[in-house]
């Protein structure tokens, strides 16, 4: 049986459609900009000629980013940094999580209220670099790993996930004789798949992104992540070290590019790995906010 539609419900399928679309090209138009314009002649990019696909096509700065030492160093860096904050961040943040969402906990009340009064006052910077100096941290990737091993947004979060878990599933599980960590690893975690998903994609990019903290408390270059390296060169222009021994037209001619190429390689792998946690990010977060 075909129905059929009034004007005005296809009047609004197609304003929805034309906002959609509007939406999506707002979106992907600033990366698609930046990718074209790393594959064109800086001189086309000074110009402003570049809009949609690149002029003067040439792979000039992807084979200088590439042939970088101090690059893959920094994504060696990253990679580690990203892999093992990420493991930590989510191991601390679930065992704290979890006796917090259990009401046989005494005085979660005012470890609840403790943690979230962080969400809003700290310190501040000075503090933190003391504390990190005078433990021993400074200049190691420590720096970059425990102070902000848990994230109390994040443990909220997660807190409020496990509630939803019901309490006669636990209760039942300590009836047969397990404890506490075997009910986690056993029967609370396999269920909590979406949340999991959704602390790792929010720690994992936001080890990828960091670069302030690394600025404050590393001064060994070879410790430097990603994105350290790639604000000198947007901000410092630091890619002239990449053309060492080239004519000034030459390095003109180039360093745009290695620019945009920098930032292609530094944010491709996070745009690869998202679309594979995406259908977790909603559920997870909109099941983690029905129960508090």
């Amino acid at each position: 049986m075909v129905v059929k539609r009034s004007v005005g419900e296809i009047a609004f399928d197609s304003l929805n459609v034309l906002a959609m679309l509007a939406g999506a090209f707002l979106f992907l138009y600033p990366m698609w900009y930046v990718l074209v314009s790393s594959l064109s002649d800086a001189y086309a990019i000074a110009a402003g000629r570049v809009r949609f696909w690149p002029i003067g096509f040439n792979l000039d700065a992807y084979k200088l980013v590439f042939e970088d030492a101090q690059i893959w160093t920094a994504y060696r860096n990253t990679l580690l940094y990203v892999a093992g904050g990420t493991l930590i961040n989510l191991v601390l943040t679930t065992l704290g999580a979890y006796p917090l969402s259990r009401s046989g906990l005494d005085g979660r009340g005012f470890i609840m209220a403790f943690i979230v009064f962080t969400m809003f006052f700290s310190g501040g910077l000075i503090p933190m670099y003391l504390n990190v100096r005078e433990l021993g941290l400074y200049d190691t990737p420590w720096a970059l790993l425990l102070p902000g091993a848990i994230s109390a947004f994040n443990l909220v979060v997660m807190r409020t996930f496990f509630q939803t878990i019901p309490d006669s599933l636990v209760e039942s599980a300590k009836i047969d004789g397990a404890g506490d960590f075997r009910i986690l690893l056993r029967i609370v975690l396999p269920l909590s798949l979406p949340v999991l998903a959704v602390m790792t994609l929010f720690y994992a990019v936001a080890h990828w992104n960091s670069w302030f903290a690394a600025m404050i408390y590393l001064q060994d270059r070879n410790l430097f992540p990603l994105q350290l390296i790639l604000r000198e060169i947007l901000i410092q222009s630091s890619a002239q070290n990449m053309l060492t021994g080239a004519s000034q037209d030459e390095v003109f001619r180039i360093s745009e590019s290695i620019k945009f190429a920098t930032i292609i390689v530094a944010t491709l792998p996070i745009l690869m790995i998202y679309p594979f946690l995406q259908k977790y990010f909603v559920k997870g977060v909109m099941i983690g906010a029905l129960k508090e």
